[in-house]
């Protein structure tokens, strides 16, 4: 099961980019939400090879959740790869210069069940697939929305 959108965002490549890949901000809002998460890679820097571990607690179960950088390319785009008992993920993104100050996201999951209980989710997610992918757009035009405002604050003096 896959879920994408298409963003354009009112800020340069460069800086969208750089945004998008603050992982460590990632980080912080899973911390503020509750989760544990960890670092557990040794890189010193944004490269393929970056991993994750998180553990949560979702509708009432503990879950973990296995990620890591599998794709980077700097202005361009990455792709994590995210794995759980059940389902294996795919998130990319994708940038594409429109101008020198517009930027357009695109962001796609891809859900790939590993187990009956993950065939049993993804299915169940299915038939609900209209409400979520409607959240799924409405986060990342959100998110698109908070670029925007955090480029112009930071250029606006």
């Amino acid at each position: 099961m896959k879920f994408s959108t298409k963003e354009d965002i009112e800020a340069p490549i460069v800086d969208t980019f750089a945004l998008f890949s603050d992982f460590d901000q990632f980080e912080r809002s899973a911390l503020r939400r509750g989760a544990e998460v960890r670092r557990t890679d040794s890189l010193k820097r944004h490269e393929t090879g970056m991993a994750w571990v998180s553990a949560f607690k979702f509708r009432g179960k503990n879950r973990k959740i296995e990620a890591e950088l599998i794709g980077y390319e700097p202005c361009d785009g990455y792709e994590v790869e995210l794995q759980s008992n059940d389902v294996t993920a795919y998130a990319t993104l994708e940038l594409m210069s429109l101008s020198k100050s517009r930027t357009r996201a695109s962001i796609a999951i891809e859900l790939k069940p590993k187990s009956l209980s993950g065939r049993l989710m993804v299915q169940t997610m299915r038939l609900g697939k209209s409400r979520l992918e409607k959240r799924f757009r409405k986060r990342a035009a959100d998110f698109a929305v908070m670029i925007e405002r955090q480029y112009k604050s930071t250029n606006s003096a």
